[in-house]
């Protein structure tokens, strides 16, 4: 008897252990609320230009910059230099068009001698509106109802503007 009350001690010792790591890490959390996080996720349009970070193939000579819906169709293509360097999406078709407002993701394809080396989902900044701490890890929600675990955010930043 002793051992089980042994081990239900340390069964709840653990449980509460993990219970105050769950809300120290809500307590980083919090501080993401209102940031924009850098993910792969889908994130929420509304006229403002939104920073995507391209990765293409090195050895590229043509890049685009591809946006879908929610449906996963694309809406939108255009050409980007071949650099990683941050790209301002604006929504605008090629017509001056602007497309409506909601969540898009988007994505990148490289290009060589009019052969498709490779696409990749680009990151995007979505601006942060809650924090959860959901089946022991951190999800953070964005604009839009993008949910986003923790892990899958690669940076923070201010808002701009």
């Amino acid at each position: 008897f002793s051992m089980v009350e042994q081990q239900v001690m340390s069964n709840d010792l653990l449980t509460a252990l993990t219970t105050q790591l769950g809300v120290g890490n809500m307590g980083q959390m919090v501080g993401a609320i209102g940031m924009e996080a850098r993910t792969t996720s889908p994130v929420h349009y509304d006229g403002t230009p939104i920073t995507v970070a391209p990765n293409p193939a090195a050895v590229a000579d043509e890049v685009y910059l591809v946006a879908f819906d929610t449906a996963g169709n694309e809406v939108h293509r255009m050409s980007i230099p071949v650099s990683a360097d941050p790209v301002e999406w604006d929504g605008l078709t090629a017509g001056g068009t602007r497309l409506p407002s909601g969540t898009y993701s988007f994505g990148v394809e490289s290009h060589a001698k009019g052969e498709l080396l490779m696409f990749e989902p680009a990151e995007a900044y979505g601006r942060v509106t809650e924090a959860r701490f959901q089946d022991g890890q951190s999800v953070l929600i964005l604009e839009g109802g993008s949910m986003v675990l923790g892990s899958d955010v690669n940076g923070l930043r201010e808002p701009r503007g």
